[in-house]
């Protein structure tokens, strides 16, 4: 009798061992990634208006100048940031750096 009790405790506790170790596998899992974390955060981020942004804060943007800040401020007001390629303010090279950091907004429409 006490080798049955002691085969039956010691299968116990391996069944009671396998289970933490599936649910911490679980919680594990569960976390997030730092990278989704950083990705949101990022998404967060206020975008700066090409339409009504400054020379100073355009000048903040990568690989951006007073040369480039002063022809992105001449050629306002663009209907899409995308515009800064076709009417050829910025190259492609240049754009692809800045486009997920900016967005043209639209002034509302004047009630009549």
């Amino acid at each position: 009798m006490k080798n049955t009790l002691k085969k039956l405790l010691i299968c116990a506790g391996f069944t009671l061992l396998a289970t933490g170790a599936v649910h911490a596998k679980d919680e594990v899992k569960k976390a997030p990634a730092p990278a989704a974390a950083s990705a949101s955060a990022s998404a967060k981020t206020e975008l700066l208006d090409i339409n009504n942004a400054s020379k100073e804060e355009l000048a903040t943007l990568p690989k951006i100048g007073d040369v480039r800040s002063d022809a992105i401020i001449k050629g306002r007001p663009y209907k899409g940031k995308d515009e800064l390629l076709t009417k050829k303010i910025l190259t492609k090279d240049v754009y692809n750096g800045i486009k997920d950091l900016i967005i043209a907004k639209q002034k509302p429409a004047e009630k009549k």
